[in-house]
């Protein structure tokens, strides 16, 4: 079997619809990275020398490969990445290889024969 990881950077108040999006297309979890910063087109605002920028989540969620694409358009669509500027971004990589998940092959197994 073979896996993708999907790199999710959102606003931190859209972390829960983004994660229920990634389930409801067959991610089987992820790992949540809280408070990153980071920065876009445009420099964040400041007041009296404090940066007013709004903390960003990283989500990890590693897929069967077969599943990642739609995986990662719904998460695109219900994050409103497109849409909306600053909302947040999602990139898939392709894993080499990952131990640990031997537990989810039988689940990811019948969900992607199922789709195939």
């Amino acid at each position: 079997m073979r896996f993708k990881l999907i790199l999710t950077f959102i606003d931190e108040a859209h972390t829960e619809v983004v994660m229920r999006a990634a389930r409801d297309k067959g991610a089987t979890g992820a790992t949540i990275i809280t408070s990153a910063r980071g920065e876009g087109l445009e420099k964040t605002a400041t007041f009296f020398g404090l940066t007013l920028e709004t903390q960003r989540d990283v989500l990890l969620f590693l897929v069967e490969e077969h599943m990642s694409r739609d995986i990662l358009e719904h998460i695109a669509e219900v994050g409103e990445f497109d849409d909306k500027a600053g909302t947040g971004i999602a990139i898939q990589l392709d894993v080499e290889d990952a131990v640990g998940v031997a537990h989810q092959m039988k689940t990811l197994t019948n969900a992607v024969e199922d789709k195939l």
